[in-house]
């Protein structure tokens, strides 16, 4: 399994995430290695409207649809 370090954490983050991990139970490495994880499953919202530009099952572009919004939102 490959390794992570992250160097200079600033202390009163370190504080906080080990307060996190007690909290729940968990070592900090248990916590981070969970935290991490749950980071690299959501997706990020280029990644989001990329898969959206992909489906192209609609009758409306992504970007036709995101003009027809604002369109709408500047009329209200």
């Amino acid at each position: 399994m490959p390794h992570v370090q992250v160097r200079d954490v600033p202390a009163e983050v370190h504080d906080v995430l080990v307060h996190r991990a007690q909290a729940a139970g968990q070592s900090l490495q248990q916590y981070l290695t969970a935290e991490l994880a749950r980071l690299a499953a959501t997706p990020t919202l280029d990644e989001m409207l990329d898969r959206i530009d992909s489906h192209v099952t609609g009758r409306v572009s992504g970007a036709d649809a995101v003009s027809a919004l604002r369109a709408e939102r500047d009329r209200r």
